[in-house]
């Protein structure tokens, strides 16, 4: 898919979310399960396979979102998968929260966790990211087991390290 039509669903997709009042939650809410649909492949390939008729994959996205997300969330997502764009359904999430962030003058950082992070947490974090880099962000928080502990942080094209897993690895070096 041409950069322009994820540009165009990620323009549309902000543009409901505004004019039902909520882009936030709708933006976390798409974020979730972008990362959801990237981490499970049957997941993808059910919505994404043409084989499986349009309303069967609407269901499955009806019966994921279910109590899970706002009706907006739900109806955006369906609409995607409807339009036979559920495999670029990430790339469009992407797209989308970088809008609203860009929208709030601020900067989206990507923070990857072994464990969800509190408001607390994700506020704390904010901070020291505005103090270290000098740029306003929002956090996004991604479920990653493999960081151990510790937090990887990227924004834009800048990665910030400080994982358990990063520190291991320093220490086995030091001791080669």
């Amino acid at each position: 898919m041409a950069d322009h039509t994820v540009a165009g669903y990620a323009e549309a997709l902000f543009a409901v979310a505004v004019a039902e009042g909520n882009p936030a939650a709708v933006e976390d809410e798409l974020f979730r399960f972008a990362q959801a649909l990237r981490s499970n492949d049957e997941l993808r390939s059910t919505l994404a396979d043409q084989g499986v008729p349009v309303f069967r994959r609407q269901q499955v996205v009806e019966d994921l979102l279910d109590g899970k997300a706002s009706a907006t969330t739900s109806a955006l997502v369906s609409m995607v998968v409807g339009a036979g764009h559920a495999a670029e359904l990430p790339a469009i999430v992407d797209a989308m929260v970088q809008l609203g962030a860009a929208s709030r003058n601020k900067a989206v950082a990507t923070v990857r966790s072994a464990v969800d992070l509190t408001v607390e947490q994700r506020d704390r974090l904010a901070a020291a990211i505005n103090t270290r880099t000098g740029r306003e962000v929002e956090v996004k928080v991604v479920i990653d087991p493999s960081v151990l502990g510790g937090v990887v942080t990227e924004i834009g094209d800048d990665i910030i390290d400080g994982s358990v897993r990063r520190r291991l690895n320093q220490l086995r070096e030091s001791f080669r």
